[in-house]
C-alpha cells in the first residue's frame, strides 16, 4: 500500500523561507546550523491549514530527508533536522510527503536516534529534544509506520531508546509524553509482537530494575494504561513458555516466573493479566515446571489483597492438590505457603472450608517422610498456635477451632527421630510456653496449657521433661567425674555418659566426636569462648551451646517452684 501523494514540485527546485540561503554540503557546519534554525522556526509557525506554504515548502521537506541530513555527523544538525521532520509530519498529517517505505523507515529510525538526547536534562539543547518528543507524542507521528512491513524494528528501537534515557532528572511531562507515544503504538496497532513486548517486560526483571528504577516505573504505568490491549499478548507468552514448554519464543523465557510475580504486583486484581488458560492447563503446567510453579502460585495466592483464589477456583484446587505431591520440594513449598497464608493473610481463607482444608494439609505434613517438610509444617502450626491461641488475635472462637494444635505438636514427641523430639522441645519453649515471659505469666501459661492437654499430650510432655532432666543429670555427673583422679574406671564411666548424651543430640555421628572433644577441653576454656559470639561459627561450640540450651531449666526452676 502506497501513501496518498501530494503534488510533487515539477522542477524539483527547493524553496527556502525568506532570509534563508541554500543549505548544501559546501557550507560549514556552523552555517548549516544557523540556516536550519531559521527553517525550524518556519515549520514551527506553520499549521495544517497553511495550504500554500505546504505546497511551497514541499521540496524543502523532501530535501531535509536526504542522506546529507540523515547521515550528518554533527549532532546539532541532526537535532534541528529531526525537529523539522517532526513538524513536517504534523503539518502534512494525515498525508505524508514521503512516498517511499524505505525512506520513511530511515526517517523514523533517524528521529528515534535523536531522542537519545533526552537523557541529559542539563544540555543546552534539551528544550529542543523535549520539543521533538512533545511533537511526536501529540501528533502520534509513529502511527504512520503501521503501514510499513518492518515497522516492528522501528517501534522496538523507539521503546528501547525511551526506556534507556528515562531518569530521575525528568519531570512528569517527559514521562507523560513518553507514555503517550508508546501507548498509542500499542493500542492503535494490529497487535504487539513478542519482541516489542520483551522491550517492555525486560524493565520489570529484578536485575534490570535495580539498574534503572525509572524505567521500571515507566514500564509499570505503560502496562497499566494498555492492559486491555496487551494482556492477550502477555497471556500467550506465558502459555507458550509454561504450558507448551516453548522457551525459544522469547529471550526472557528464563525470567517468566519473576515476570508473572512483578505483573501481579502491578495489578493483583487482573487475573487475566497472569494467564487466562492456566485454569485448564494448570496440572500439566505444574508437572512440567515442578516446584518453581508451585512456589510462584504460593506467592500469588498469598500476596496481600490477592483475589486469585476466588477468581480462579480450578487453579486454586490444583494448587491444593500439590500438598500430596511425590516431590519433596513441591510439598515443602506448599507447607510454607499454608503457614504464611494462615499467619499473615487469613482474609485469603474467608471460606471456612478452605481455611480448615489448608490447616488439614499442614497437619498431614507433620508426619511427612522428609524432615524438611515435617519441620516446616511443625513450625507453621507452632506460629499459628502462638498467634491465635496464646495471644487470641482472632478471638476465642477462632482459638477454639485450632486448639488441637497443642496436642498434635506434643504427640510428635513420640516419633523415633531425635530431630522431631528436639524441634518439639524448641517449639514448646518458644511458642507454647514462651520462656521469655516473666515468671508469673509463664507459670500461668504452663498451668492452663497442662490443664487443657489430652492424655497422650500430657504423657509426651512428661516424657520430654523426663528426658531433659536425664540429660541434665548426665552432664552434671560428667562434670563431677572430671573432678576425680584419672583412672580406667573413671574413663569408662565418662565414655558411657558421653555416648548417652550424644544420642540425645542431632547428627549422632558428629555429636559423638564433639562430645569426645568436649571431654578433653577445659570447661573454663569453653565458657570463655562462648562469651564471644562474634567469633566465626564453630560447629563444636554450636553443639555445646545447643546442649546447654537443652538442659537449661527454662520453665521449672528455683524461682518458678516458689510461685503460688
Amino acid at each position: 500500500m502506497e501513501f496518498p501523494q501530494l503534488q510533487r514540485p515539477v522542477d524539483g527546485k527547493v524553496t527556502y523561507p525568506p532570509g534563508v540561503k541554500e543549505i548544501t554540503e559546501k557550507i560549514s557546519n556552523d552555517e548549516v546550523v544557523k540556516r536550519l534554525k531559521m527553517v525550524v522556526k518556519t515549520y514551527m509557525d506553520m499549521d495544517q491549514d497553511s495550504e500554500d506554504e505546504k505546497q511551497q515548502y514541499l521540496a524543502l521537506a523532501l530535501h531535509l530527508a536526504s542522506e546529507f541530513f540523515l547521515r550528518n555527523p554533527n549532532k546539532d544538525v541532526r537535532l534541528l533536522v529531526a525537529c523539522c521532520l517532526a513538524d513536517i509530519f504534523r503539518i502534512y498529517a494525515p498525508e505524508a510527503p514521503y512516498t517511499s517505505h524505505d525512506k520513511l523507515k530511515d526517517i523514523f529510525l533517524f528521529i528515534t536516534r535523536q531522542l537519545k538526547g533526552l537523557e541529559d536534562t542539563k544540555s543546552p539543547q534539551f528544550n529542543r529534544y523535549f520539543y521533538l518528543l512533545e511533537n511526536l507524542a501529540w501528533v502520534k507521528s509513529y502511527n504512520i509506520c503501521f503501514e510499513l512491513e518492518d515497522c516492528n524494528e522501528i517501534f522496538i528501537q523507539l521503546f528501547k531508546t525511551l526506556f534507556s534515557v528515562i531518569n530521575n532528572s525528568h519531570n512528569q511531562k517527559v514521562q507523560m509524553h513518553m507514555l503517550d507515544l508508546m501507548s498509542s503504538i500499542i493500542t492503535e496497532g494490529d497487535g504487539v509482537t513478542q519482541e516489542l513486548l520483551d522491550s517492555i517486560l525486560i524493565n520489570l526483571i529484578p536485575a534490570h530494575k535495580n539498574l534503572n528504577r525509572h524505567a521500571y516505573d515507566l514500564a509499570k504505568v505503560l502496562l497499566k494504561r494498555t492492559v486491555q490491549t496487551i494482556e492477550t499478548c502477555i497471556a500467550n507468552f506465558f502459555n507458550q513458555v509454561l504450558v507448551l514448554g516453548k522457551s525459544s519464543v522469547s529471550d526472557l523465557s528464563e525470567h517468566v516466573f519473576d515476570l508473572i510475580q512483578r505483573l501481579f504486583a502491578i495489578d493483583p486484581c487482573s487475573c487475566c493479566l497472569l494467564c487466562p488458560s492456566w485454569s485448564s492447563s494448570s496440572r500439566a503446567m505444574t508437572v512440567r515446571s515442578g516446584w518453581r510453579v508451585v512456589r510462584l502460585l504460593a506467592k500469588l495466592f498469598g500476596v496481600k489483597d490477592s483475589e486469585l483464589a476466588s477468581h480462579n477456583r480450578p487453579l486454586w484446587q490444583c494448587f491444593l492438590g500439590r500438598f500430596n505431591d511425590i516431590h519433596v520440594p513441591v510439598r515443602l513449598e506448599c507447607v510454607k505457603f499454608a503457614s504464611h497464608c494462615l499467619m499473615n493473610h487469613p482474609d485469603l481463607a474467608k471460606d471456612l472450608t478452605d481455611f480448615l482444608k489448608l490447616l488439614g494439609f499442614v497437619r498431614e505434613r507433620t508426619l511427612d517422610k522428609r524432615w524438611r517438610v515435617r519441620k516446616e509444617a511443625m513450625m507453621g502450626l507452632a506460629q499459628l498456635f502462638k498467634k491465635y491461641c496464646l495471644h487470641h488475635e482472632a478471638g476465642k472462637e477462632s482459638a477454639q477451632k485450632i486448639s488441637w494444635i497443642k496436642d498434635k505438636l506434643l504427640h510428635i514427641y513420640y516419633q523415633n527421630s531425635i530431630d522431631d523430639k528436639l524441634l518439639v522441645e524448641k517449639i514448646f519453649a518458644q511458642y507454647m510456653v514462651p520462656h521469655s515471659l516473666d515468671t508469673e505469666e509463664k507459670m500461668k501459661c504452663l498451668y492452663y496449657l497442662y490443664a487443657c492437654l489430652d492424655p497422650n499430650a500430657i504423657k509426651a510432655l512428661n516424657e520430654m521433661w523426663k528426658c531433659q532432666n536425664m540429660l541434665r543429670s548426665l552432664v552434671r555427673e560428667l562434670l563431677d567425674l572430671h573432678k576425680l583422679p584419672v583412672s580406667e574406671a573413671n574413663s569408662t564411666a565418662m565414655f558411657g555418659k558421653l555416648m548417652t548424651i550424644a544420642k540425645n543430640l542431632p547428627d549422632q555421628g558428629k555429636a559423638q566426636d564433639f562430645m569426645k572433644k568436649f571431654n578433653q577441653v577445659c570447661v573454663r576454656e569453653i565458657t570463655r569462648k562462648l562469651t564471644f559470639p562474634k567469633q566465626p561459627t564453630n560447629p563444636f561450640l554450636e553443639m555445646v551451646k545447643f546442649l546447654l540450651e537443652r538442659i537449661a531449666p527454662v520453665h521449672i526452676d528455683s524461682e518458678s517452684i516458689r510461685y503460688p
